[in-house]
């Protein structure tokens, strides 16, 4: 059955790597389907800019992206330690780990006990990493982690082929792309949370369901919302 769903969700995301591909709803896709493929309570994704820097541009819920935010902030934490390696990060136990101080005691205060992170990389190249979370303490065994650096590499392939459609720099630019359109999500969150008196959570689910509903871009959907040119309903 697992291996079923498996190919399934590789299917899936093949079919989402045509010629404009939406980044951000993509992999938004990618951490969801580590949640349920995984067993792993939440999903983070973190790539580089264009200077190199890693950046949050999915999560699974909004209290990991606010980790993930957090991570970035303070320097410290699995996915960095990952990114800046090129091989994976695994800590059965925050607490007892006793590495990254602060981010242990950030992912506590949101429910996390365990962390995994997978590198985004092909060959040499790294562009960024993968973050599982757990609010069990406990192992990933090793057919997960297998099946989450395979979804990864996927991941990291789908990205990094629309470089070599062409010569240039066709990736660092829908990266960038993808970057600056989250600063615009964002915002459009927050104006749909206090509309429709939702939590931003609900309110980023309302309207990734009314980009795909329309066939859209998260982000001309979200400049819609933000400008008031268009309303999406509860």
């Amino acid at each position: 059955m697992a291996e079923i769903r498996l190919s399934d969700v590789f299917v899936e995301l093949a079919d989402t790597l045509v010629d404009d591909l939406d980044v951000l709803d993509f992999l938004h896709v990618l951490t969801e389907r580590c949640v349920q493929l995984l067993g792993v309570s939440a999903a983070g994704l973190l790539l580089t800019d264009q200077k190199g820097a890693l950046q949050v541009v999915a999560a699974s819920s909004e209290r990991t992206r606010l980790l993930e935010l957090f991570q970035l902030q303070t320097d410290q934490g699995p996915c960095l330690d990952c990114f800046h390696s090129g091989q994976p990060v695994s800590v059965a136990d925050l607490p007892i780990g006793g590495r990254w101080p602060r981010f242990t005691a950030a992912a506590a205060e949101v429910g996390f006990a365990a962390v995994h992170a997978l590198p985004m990389r092909l060959r040499t190249e790294v562009i960024g990493a993968l973050n599982l979370f757990d609010v069990q303490p406990g192992a990933l065994d090793a057919d997960k982690l297998r099946m989450g650096q395979a979804l990864a590499d996927v991941a990291t392939i789908g990205l990094l082929q629309q470089r070599a459609i062409e010569r240039g720099d066709i990736l660092t630019e829908q990266l960038q792309t993808a970057l600056n359109s989250r600063v615009l999500i964002e915002q459009a969150k927050g104006v749909l949370a206090e509309r429709l008196q939702v939590d931003v959570g609900e309110a980023f689910v309302l309207l990734r369901e009314g980009a795909r509903r329309h066939n859209r871009r998260l982000s001309d959907v979200a400049r819609a919302i933000v400008d008031g040119t268009e309303q999406l309903a509860p």
